[in-house]
């Protein structure tokens, strides 16, 4: 049987460790046998049991590691397109998720069966527990041609509703390969893993890229700066990326730990190879801290759930603080001038415009949406670069309603529809403000319903109810009324002025 070039690979890596805790350890060979036994049990437990799922969405909320490993590849050994689902997701974020993408099926642990049970019995859909999973009698799995598509991952956009981005297996191959290329994977690297696995961060740039090359992935169920400090102290990695707020994290640790301590850990993160920052901006004053703390210069890069990784600094050569390098292997970039014109000089801002085999091949069940993000085939980012000394520099994106805080790329208008639910508030804006830490945290200006009061701690603890917290605003002023234009629209500008 013909099998996925990451499957494959994984075969040919064998008894090499490719998955460890701090109680265990897996094979690849392992991996790969458990996901046959998913993919199997996924088929028997279709809704229309057949030999092949034929691109069924089939969703999986399970914590990272092997299992979530196994899961991934399971679903994509069956015919499935896999979505991942946040673990940190509220009850109607996951309904929201399984509805939008028409899942036929849900994928759990039985740790977290509860949490899904009851919903998926409520929308009509399979839920499949993978421990224990049953015996199949099936000995063949379907050939999934490279073209099929293989993953959903939802991206908030510019609308209130996030987008599911649809890639395909020859397109994250693409992604992998071109990674792997300019970030010298090999064997021998190892890298710890924390960061959420339902955004392409992980999934892609840690998880795929390390398994591809044979090497390890060290598992730990969060950040814990503890722990990774201990184990960077060992030595442990020759990898290690993250995003801006957890180098901040690192920082902000390794001053207030005593001296010995600190130079254990320094050494440590001294001999790496390779440190990415990436998901969020890195601000210039955090980039060379960490370069006088360690020595390490951060390896900055520019990527979206569309497109994977389009833009990095070298892995040989100069890294920028503040620049996100240059095109990696494989993509093709562009910046679009506001005149319909390709702009061929530096200094000039423009859309970043990317083609290549790496681009997503559809937002699922939004034709108008992919129409619009496409110009003569150049998917548009809504980013706005300039070309600086060869070296492209991000300003910023071209829609204010995307916050970028903590690596997460939150929806303003989301927000803004679960705050307008709650009975006291009759207006609201939610705007990006700059903070060291976050890179920008959400802060919200709320007009309340006549003779209404709200205390912020119970309006805080309210949201905690309805979305994730790293949507909640961190920063909230209540204000007479909001700023508007003379057309009677809300000024964005004007409301994040009221928090400086």
């Amino acid at each position: 049987m013909k099998h996925l070039r990451l499957i494959q690979r994984a075969i040919e890596h064998g008894d090499r460790i490719a998955l460890s805790t701090d109680r265990e350890q897996y094979t690849y060979n392992e991996v790969v046998d458990r996901s046959s036994q998913i993919a199997a049990a996924i088929l028997d437990s279709a809704p229309t049991p057949s030999d092949d799922l034929a691109e069924s969405r089939v969703a999986y909320l399970v914590p990272a590691g092997f299992d979530y490993v196994a899961t991934q590849w399971g679903i994509w050994r069956a015919g499935g397109i896999a979505l991942p689902l946040s673990l940190s997701a509220t009850e109607k974020e996951l309904e929201y998720a399984l509805a939008a993408c028409d899942s036929c099926m849900v994928l759990s642990t039985d740790e977290l069966a509860p949490r899904l049970s009851g919903l998926a019995q409520r929308i009509g859909i399979n839920h499949l527990v993978i421990d224990p999973i049953a015996e199949s009698s099936r000995d063949q799995l379907p050939t999934i041609d490279p073209d099929r598509a293989a993953m959903i991952l939802y991206t908030s956009g510019t609308t209130s509703k996030p987008k599911g981005v649809v890639t395909t297996h020859a397109c994250i191959e693409q992604q992998i390969k071109s990674l792997i290329q300019a970030w010298h994977w090999n064997a021998d690297d190892c890298i710890p893993l924390f960061l959420p696995m339902h955004h392409i961060h992980g999934i892609i740039n840690i998880m795929s890229c390390a398994l591809w090359a044979g090497a390890k992935i060290e598992v730990h169920p969060r950040f814990d700066v503890d722990a990774i400090f201990k184990r960077v102290s060992e030595d442990a990695y020759t990898v290690f990326m993250a995003v801006p707020t957890i180098y901040v994290k690192m920082i902000e640790t390794l001053e207030s730990i005593s001296p010995s301590e600190r130079d254990s850990v320094i050494g440590g993160f001294s001999k790496m190879r390779l440190m990415v920052s990436g998901s969020a901006a890195l601000p210039v004053s955090v980039h060379r801290q960490w370069t006088d703390l360690t020595g390490q210069k951060l390896l900055e890069r520019y990527g979206m759930t569309e497109i994977g990784m389009a833009l990095s600094n070298p892995y040989q050569g100069q890294r920028r603080p503040g620049s996100v390098g240059l095109p990696l292997p494989g993509v093709e970039i562009r910046l679009y001038g506001d005149d319909g014109q390709t702009i061929q000089s530096e200094d000039v801002a423009g859309e970043i415009q990317v083609r290549g085999a790496n681009v997503f091949r559809e937002y699922y069940g939004r034709a108008e949406a992919t129409k619009e993000s496409f110009i003569d085939g150049w998917f548009r980012t809504g980013d706005v670069a300039v070309l600086e000394k060869g070296y492209y520099r991000i300003l910023g994106r071209t829609s204010i309603d995307i916050i970028k805080s903590g690596g997460y790329k939150l929806s303003a208008l989301e927000i803004e529809a679960t705050l307008l639910d709650h009975p006291a508030i009759c207006q609201c804006a939610v705007v990006g403000v700059a903070d060291e830490t976050w890179g920008e945290c959400v802060a919200a200006a709320i007009v309340l319903q006549k003779n209404q009061t709200v205390e912020l701690d119970d309006l805080r603890s309210w949201c905690k109810e309805r979305i994730s917290a790293y949507k909640i605003p961190r920063r909230m002023l209540i204000v007479d009324d909001l700023p508007r234009n003379a057309m009677g629209k809300v000024t964005k500008p004007d409301v994040t002025k009221l928090f400086q």
